[in-house]
């Protein structure tokens, strides 16, 4: 079985391998652009994006607004015709203003979740021609209801869909109870059913979706399990941090390096939502109780500041910039597997088969 190209309508990738966007920070235009130019599909994470920007702390908004159109740029510039995504989140509470300034800076994808992107077919109106969109779903009724929501309202439907797994990093659409639950074979069934339920909407709109699987994704294993269910290709995540291109800063690949499965653990986000990240002495610290912060963003919709235990958005920042045991470091579940370093060239050619 050889690996086919990622054809996503008028747009193709040499590979069915997308590189998953990782905020705040890790995945930005040096990454994106060097998996584009391998033949993958490269995503800049919107999240919190301008966060280098001068003005980040009095100006958040225009600065990840000016830093968005700048990485996608960047990074198209940087991809040799290859394709550079962005992943915008819907509950960041600037969700319509990054998908439209994505668009303008000539993304060539958008990958939508955190929420059901119920709004994104109308807010690419007049760039479906070169912006193409996925949302992420985790379970099969999730498809069925994001799907019917874009067939009913906007007569259209997904250019691909992204299914996201347990093992993934970051925030997780799962309870903590359904993740304990979950198996091997528990998920591959779900991944069978979310196929299934995409195939319905392949047959009314005669048109192909690729079907993504992101999550635990880890080698050419995982990657030939996931197409012999059905799929089109895979989202990987965690094993481009520690590439040189990764544009986190030394200390954050390191932590990577230096974790072992006992250092992993599933967390709770001060937004509800479980993650999975790495142990270190600040998640000791929001065990005792609530981390002080001095300034709120207003990042996410759903962040209530007096209630929330920290500032996530600082979390995530102090941690990319380097100071790695006093912030917040995601990752998937296979980090303790990852032992050297390497780079984004040699890691697509051990991927591809």
């Amino acid at each position: 079985m050889n690996m086919k190209p990622l054809v996503l309508g008028n747009r193709s990738a040499r590979y069915p391998i997308i590189q998953g966007g990782m905020g705040v920070g890790v995945s930005l235009s040096r990454l994106a652009g060097a998996v584009a130019k391998a033949g993958g599909v490269g995503i800049i994470s919107a999240a919190q994006i301008g966060f280098e920007e001068d003005d980040f702390l009095t100006n958040c908004k225009e600065a990840n607004l000016r830093a968005l159109t700048k990485h996608v740029k960047l990074a198209k510039a940087q991809a040799d015709g290859g394709l550079v995504g962005v992943n915008i989140m819907v509950a960041t509470s600037q969700y319509r203003e990054q998908v439209i300034a994505a668009c303008e800076a000539g993304a060539d994808v958008i990958i939508s979740g955190a929420g059901l992107p119920t709004e994104l077919p109308s807010l690419v109106k007049g760039y479906e021609e070169t912006t193409k969109i996925a949302p992420i779903v985790s379970t099969a009724r999730s498809a069925q209801v994001i799907l019917k929501l874009w067939d009913k309202h906007d007569h259209r439907t997904a250019d691909f869909v992204v299914i996201e797994g347990p093992k993934a990093g970051g925030h997780l659409g799962f309870t903590r109870e359904q993740l304990d639950a979950f198996t091997q074979e528990t998920y591959d069934e779900e991944i069978r059913k979310i196929i299934d339920v995409v195939g319905t909407f392949r047959e009314k709109y005669s048109q192909p979706i690729p079907v993504i699987v992101a999550g635990g994704i880890f080698d050419q294993a995982d990657i030939r399990r996931v197409l012999s269910l059905g799929a089109d290709g895979v989202q990987i995540a965690t094993r481009f941090v520690v590439t040189e291109e990764c544009d986190a800063s030394e200390a954050y690949k390191q932590a990577y390096l230096a974790a072992d499965e006992t250092d992993i653990e599933i967390i709770k986000s001060p937004v509800g939502m479980p993650g999975r990240a790495v142990h270190n002495h600040f998640l000791d610290q929001v065990e005792k109780g609530q981390v002080p912060f001095h300034r709120c963003l207003a990042c996410l919709k759903a962040c209530k500041p007096a209630q929330t235990p920290y500032c996530i958005t600082k979390a995530l920042i102090d941690a990319v910039k380097g100071d790695v045991e006093n912030g917040l470091v995601f990752c998937g579940s296979n980090a303790a597997r990852l032992k050297e370093m390497t780079t984004v060239p040699k890691l697509m050619k051990e991927l591809v088969f």
